[in-house]
C-alpha cells in the first residue's frame, strides 16, 4: 500500500458519478486524453482517488470504468470506499440494500445491458467488482523512501496506518461512527484530533464547505454531488484546485443538504 511520489500526485475527492466534473478538474489540472482515451499527464503526474467514485450521482460507470482503465495501466490509484464495498459487494452477486444513491449504479447496469447485451455486462460487472474488491483501506505516499502522507477514505488511525485486515478496513471505509441519531444518520467522532507525527492524513466521506484542516489532517470532500465542488489536492504542491459542481444531483436541499447549499 505504498505508492512512490515520483513527478507529483493529484488527490481527488469524491467524485460520486460526477464524470463531467470530474474531468473538467483532469483537464484543469493538464491531463490530456490521448489516443487510446487515457488521460496522461505531461509532466508525469498520476491520480489517486479517496474512493466513491460511484453512486448518488448521474455518470457511476463511466466513472468506474474510468479508474478500472486508468489503474490498470498504472496511471492512477483508487482507495476502498463505504459505496465501493457495497457496489463490489452487489457486482459479486451478494444480497445488500442498494440505498443512499447506490441503487442509480443499479439503474445504470440495467440500461447498459439493454444496449450492449447481458453478455458484455456481466464480463464489465466482473473486471469492475475485481477493482473494487482488491483497492487498499489506505495508501502511504512515501518520497525517497520516507512515508509523507497517508490517503484514505473516511478515516485512520495512527496505529492502523501501514496495516490491513477488516477492522481496519471498516474503519477506513466508515470513520469512527459512534452509531446512528433519530434521523438515521451517524454520529461521526473526531479520530482527527487524536492523530500524532508528521506525517499527513488526507481523506474525504464526510462533506464539508471548504477543506477542513485540522491536526495535519485535510478534508477534501467538498460535497460536488451535492452541488458543492470536486476537489484535488496536489502533492507536493500542497495546492488545492476545485471544480464547481454543475448541478446538486442529489436531491438533497437547505437542512437536508449536508454542505447547507
Amino acid at each position: 500500500m505504498r505508492i512512490e511520489l515520483g513527478y507529483g500526485l493529484d488527490i481527488i475527492g469524491d467524485i460520486h458519478a460526477c464524470y463531467e466534473e470530474f474531468i473538467t478538474l483532469l483537464e484543469k489540472l493538464g491531463y490530456q486524453k490521448n489516443e487510446k482515451g487515457l488521460y496522461i499527464h505531461p509532466e508525469g503526474r498520476k491520480i489517486l482517488s479517496l474512493g466513491d467514485v460511484m453512486s448518488r450521482g448521474p455518470q457511476s460507470i463511466e466513472s468506474m470504468l474510468f479508474f478500472l482503465n486508468h489503474v490498470e495501466a498504472g496511471l492512477a490509484f483508487m482507495i476502498d470506499s463505504n459505496h465501493g464495498w457495497k457496489i463490489a459487494r452487489w457486482l459479486d452477486g451478494r444480497k445488500v440494500q442498494l440505498r443512499h444513491g447506490d441503487e442509480n449504479v443499479e439503474e445504470e447496469f440495467k440500461q447498459y445491458e439493454k444496449k450492449h447485451g447481458g453478455k458484455k455486462a456481466s464480463v464489465l460487472k466482473a473486471r469492475l467488482k475485481t477493482l473494487l474488491m482488491e483497492a487498499p483501506s489506505h495508501y502511504i505516499i512515501t518520497d525517497e523512501g520516507k512515508d509523507k502522507v497517508v490517503c484514505t477514505h473516511a478515516g485512520i488511525k495512527d496505529e492502523f496506518i501501514g496495516r490491513e485486515n477488516s477492522r481496519i478496513k471498516d474503519f477506513c471505509r466508515y470513520g469512527d461512527v459512534a452509531g446512528m441519531d433519530e434521523k438515521g444518520k451517524p454520529i461521526r467522532k473526531d479520530w482527527f484530533k487524536n492523530h500524532q507525527g508528521e506525517m499527513l492524513i488526507v481523506w474525504g466521506h464526510d462533506p464539508k464547505a471548504e477543506p477542513m484542516m485540522i491536526n495535519n489532517t485535510i478534508n477534501i470532500d467538498q460535497g460536488a454531488v451535492f452541488g458543492g465542488k470536486l476537489t484535488c489536492y496536489r502533492y507536493p504542491e500542497r495546492e488545492f484546485v476545485f471544480v464547481d459542481a454543475l448541478k446538486n444531483y442529489s436531491g438533497k436541499i437547505g437542512a437536508d443538504n449536508p454542505i447547507g447549499k
